[in-house]
């Protein structure tokens, strides 16, 4: 039986390279830090590139609530370039999660409807908001391009877990 992450434990352990060059571990911030990933399909989706632009359009915000933000797809390192220089992204882009670490998060798997779409099994959305210790606060996973979280909804959300030490929900 697959596993997956759970509310309010560890986050699973995950490195990935960055296009910074860096070594990234999904679940660790930096010190002090809030993680939010953003799981996305990769460079052959549109709605990602729009989705994941409103998130740069919002960076100054989550950067002021202490929150780093890192995008995470299946694509190899040349595809996620090309998606963050296309998006203009000024935040982490990890690349190259396997599919088997997907499931492990519990993100769906989508097989190409064409080789035109792209050559490769790819995960579909997630977004995952992590807290300085590590502990998944709150998760949400689609299984289709066009089921994303509202990042207003985010953002306030996130403001009312910070200043008013708003416990995970759903763990029991």
């Amino acid at each position: 039986m697959a596993t997956h992450a759970k509310i309010d434990a560890a986050f699973p352990v995950i490195s990935l390279n960055t296009l910074s060059g860096e070594t990234l571990t999904l679940g660790q911030p930096p010190q002090g830090q809030w993680q939010m990933l953003v799981m996305y399909r990769g460079l052959h989706c549109p709605i990602c590139k729009k989705y994941l632009g409103q998130v740069n359009d919002m960076k100054a915000d989550f950067d002021k609530m202490n929150v780093q933000i890192v995008a995470v797809s299946t694509d190899p390192e040349e595809k996620a370039k090309k998606f963050a220089d296309e998006v203009g992204l000024g935040f982490d882009v990890a690349y190259g999660l396997s599919t088997d670490q997907a499931r492990e998060l519990g993100l769906y798997i989508s097989t190409p409807l064409d080789s035109a779409e792209t050559d490769n099994p790819f995960a579909e959305p997630g977004l995952f908001f992590i807290r300085p210790d590590g502990g998944l606060h709150f998760a949400e996973i689609a299984s289709a391009p066009f089921c994303r979280p509202d990042l207003e909804m985010i953002k306030k959300g996130i403001e009312i877990i910070q200043d008013k030490n708003y416990p995970p929900r759903g763990i029991g």
